[in-house]
C-alpha cells in the first residue's frame, strides 16, 4: 500500500482539493436539518408563509452549493484516481520487462496479465471512492452527532450508543473479508489463465474435439470463483440489515426520547425532526462507508498483489554502460582483440548447465564447446533434449546454474545489455510478429534500417519474393499475430528481423520448421554466402537442415552424446544416425 501511495506525490493539491470540496458539500447537508427544523418552529408553527419561502430558497441554495462541490470533488477525484492507474500500470509494465525467464516463467503470464488488468483497475476504483468519501463520510458521521448535541444534549446521548455498535459491525466484518478477497483473486488469475489457454490454443481445442472437456473445466475454475464471491457476498451482505436495524431501533429511541422532552418543554418538534434527520444521514453515510469498506479492502488486496510483482527482483543483475564507460568497454574489447584476436573463440561454453527453478534435473550439463568467428553450428536432438535451453545460454535468456558462457573472451554476465544484445539475432522457435506494417516489424532488430539494409535481410531470408507481391510491399499491413501470412511467410519475416542488423551472432531457434526444404536450403546457402563473419547456431529437428554445419551438436536428455561434422557423426553417434536414418530412410 506503501508503494500506492507514493504516487500520489504528483498529485499533493488535487488529492486535498478533493476531499476538501466533499467536506464543504458535507457541511452544507449538515445545515440542512437545523433549516428544516427552523421552518417547522418558527415558519409552520407561527403561520409565517414569508419565513417559510425564504428559508426555502435557503435549501435550494444549500442545495446548488453542495451540488457544486459534489461535482468539483468528483472530478479531481477522479482526475487523481485515473493518473495514478496510469502511472502505475506503466512502472508495473516496466519492472515485468526487466524480470528475466525464469521470474516470467514462476509468476506466469496470466497472473501478471490479471494484476496489469484487474488488480489496477480495482486500485483506481478504490483512489476514487477514498478520495470522496472516506473523509466525508466520517465528517458526517461525528458532525451530526456534534450537531445533535447542539439541538438537545440529553436526546442525542442515543448517538453515545448507536455510534459503537456501528463501529464494531462495520470493522468487524472488514477484518472478516480482508483475507476472503484475496483468495477471490487468486481463483481469478486461475480463471484468467483457462480463458487464455482457450483462446490462444482454440485451434488445437478443435483438432482433438476436445470442446466438452474444456468447457467442462472452465466450468469447474469459474463455479470456484463464484463460489468465492457468493460466500464473500454473504458475509457482506449482513452490513446492511444489521446497521438498518440499529439505526432503526436507534430512531425509534430517538423519538421515544424527543418526545419526552417535547412535553416536558425543553425542545420543539422540529429539534425533533432534526435529531431524527441527523441519525438518518448517519444511516445513509455508514452504509455508504460500508460499501466504501468493501471497495478499499479488495482495493487493498489487489494493491498488495501489485507490491508483489513489485518486490520480485531480477535474478539476472546486468552492468550498465555507464557503470562500467563506454571507453573503458572498448578498451577492453581493443586490448582483447589487439592481443589474441585469432585465437579468442567468438563463443565458448566451459562445462556450462542450466536447471531450471524448481526443476529436479537439468536441462542442460557439462556442455564444452568452442566456437570460431565465422562458424555455423548445428544442433539436434530429440524433444526436450535441451536444444532450446543450450541456446538460450547466449543471449542470457537463461543464466547458467553452473559454468560458463563467454562471447568474445568476455563472461556473458559481464556484457552491458545493450552491448550483449547488439552483437547477437534471434529468431525464437515461435514466429511472433506484431500488429504494424512489415518493414516496422523488420526495424525491430535495426531501428535506423535503411531500406537497403532491409531489402538486403528480406533476399537472405527468402522473404523478398512473397513481400513484393503484397500490395504495397514492405508497408503490407500485418493483423494481429499476423493471421494474415502463412506459418512459412511468418518465419521468414522473423529470420530478416534478425538478418537486418547484420548480427555477430545469429541463433535459429528451429526457425525453419513451417518451411519447405527447397526454401530452407536456399536459406541456408544465403546465409553461408552474404554473411560469412557472422556466426550461426542452427537449432532444428531436421538432420537435412544441419548436416552441412561445420560442427553438430548432438543432445540428448541435456547431455551432449555427440559432437562433430556430418559424416564423423554417422560414423561414431548412434543417437544421430537413428534421427538421420529416421528422416532419410532411402539411405538407411
Amino acid at each position: 500500500m506503501k508503494r500506492i501511495l507514493y504516487y500520489f506525490k504528483n498529485y499533493k493539491l488535487k488529492s486535498v482539493l478533493a476531499p476538501l470540496f466533499k467536506m464543504l458539500e458535507a457541511s452544507f447537508e449538515l445545515l440542512v436539518p437545523l433549516v428544516m427544523a427552523a421552518i417547522i418552529d418558527k415558519g409552520i408553527n407561527n403561520n409565517d408563509k414569508l419565513y417559510i419561502y425564504k428559508m426555502g430558497l435557503v435549501l435550494i441554495a444549500l442545495g446548488i452549493i453542495g451540488l457544486v462541490c459534489s461535482i468539483t470533488a468528483q472530478y479531481f477525484s477522479a482526475k487523481v484516481a485515473m493518473s495514478i492507474g496510469k502511472e502505475l500500470r506503466f512502472d508495473l509494465f516496466k519492472h515485468i520487462e526487466t524480470l528475466s525467464y525464469t521470474e516470467i516463467d514462476e509468476i506466469g503470464t496470466s497472473t501478471l496479465v490479471t494484476r496489469m488488468t484487474s488488480d489496477i483497475n480495482q486500485v483506481q476504483t478504490g483512489v476514487n471512492m477514498f478520495l470522496r468519501l472516506f473523509m466525508r463520510s466520517p465528517f458526517i458521521v461525528f458532525g451530526a452527532t456534534i450537531m445533535a448535541f447542539t439541538v438537545d444534549f440529553h436526546a442525542a446521548l442515543v448517538f453515545l450508543i448507536t455510534l459503537p455498535v456501528l463501529f464494531v459491525i462495520v470493522f468487524g466484518i472488514m477484518i472478516i473479508s480482508i483475507p476472503l478477497y484475496k483468495k477471490v483473486q487468486k481463483k481469478l488469475d486461475r480463471v484468467t489463465l483457462k480463458t487464455r489457454e482457450n483462446l490462444s490454443g482454440v485451434r488445437v481445442i478443435r483438432a482433438f474435439n476436445q470442446e466438452v472437456n474444456e468447457k467442462k473445466e472452465f466450468k469447474e475454475v469459474t463455479s470456484e470463483l463464484t463460489k468465492g464471491q457468493i460466500f464473500v457476498g454473504k458475509i457482506n451482505s449482513f452490513l446492511n440489515p444489521l446497521t438498518y436495524v440499529v439505526i432503526n431501533l436507534s430512531i425509534a429511541a430517538l423519538i421515544w426520547k424527543g418526545g419526552e422532552r417535547v412535553e416536558g418543554g425543553f425542545i420543539l418538534q422540529g429539534s425533533v425532526y432534526a435529531l431524527v434527520n441527523y441519525m438518518s444521514q448517519i444511516l445513509v453515510e455508514l452504509v455508504k462507508l460500508a460499501n466504501l469498506i468493501i471497495t478499499e479492502t479488495k482495493a487493498v488486496a489487489c494493491a498488495k498483489r501489485i507490491g508483489d510483482i513489485f518486490d520480485i527482483k531480477s535474478s539476472q543483475v546486468y552492468l550498465s554502460s555507464e557503470d562500467i564507460g563506454n571507453d573503458l568497454w572498448n578498451r577492453q574489447v581493443a586490448d582483447l582483440k589487439g592481443n589474441i584476436v585469432e585465437k579468442t573463440p567468438k563463443v565458448e561454453f566451459i562445462n556450462a548447465g542450466l536447471t531450471y527453478k524448481h526443476a529436479k534435473e537439468a536441462s542442460v550439463e557439462g556442455l564444452n564447446l568452442t566456437v570460431n568467428k565465422g562458424e555455423t553450428i548445428g544442433i539436434i536432438g530429440g524433444t526436450g533434449s535441451g536444444k532450446s535451453s543450450l541456446v538460450s545460454l547466449i543471449p542470457r535468456f537463461y543464466d547458467c546454474t553452473e559454468g560458463k558462457v563467454l562471447i568474445d573472451g568476455i563472461d556473458v554476465k559481464d556484457y552491458p545489455k545493450d552491448k550483449l544484445i547488439d552483437k547477437i539475432g534471434i529468431v525464437p522457435q515461435k514466429a511472433v510478429l506484431f500488429s504494424g506494417t512489415i518493414e516496422d516489424n523488420i526495424r525491430w532488430g535495426k531501428a535506423d534500417a535503411t531500406k537497403e539494409d532491409i531489402e538486403f535481410a528480406l533476399d537472405i531470408a527468402q522473404a523478398k519474393s512473397f513481400v513484393d507481391e503484397k500490395e504495397g510491399g514492405i508497408s503490407f499491413k500485418l493483423n494481429r499475430g499476423a493471421k494474415n501470412l502463412s506459418g512459412g511467410q511468418k518465419q521468414r519475416l522473423t529470420i530478416a528481423r534478425a538478418l537486418v542488423k547484420r548480427p555477430e551472432i545469429l541463433i535459429l531457434d528451429d526457425s525453419s520448421s513451417a518451411l519447405d526444404y527447397a526454401t530452407d536450403s536456399a536459406l541456408r546457402m544465403a546465409i553461408k554466402e552474404k554473411i560469412k563473419d557472422t556466426t550461426v547456431f542452427m537449432v532444428s529437428q531436421r538432420a537435412t537442415s544441419i548436416m552441412y554445419a561445420d560442427k553438430i551438436v548432438v543432445l540428448d536428455d541435456g547431455k551432449v552424446v555427440g559432437l562433430g561434422t556430418h559424416e564423423e557423426l554417422l560414423k561414431s553417434c548412434e543417437v544421430y544416425q537413428e534421427i538421420y536414418y529416421s528422416q532419410n530412410k532411402e539411405k538407411a
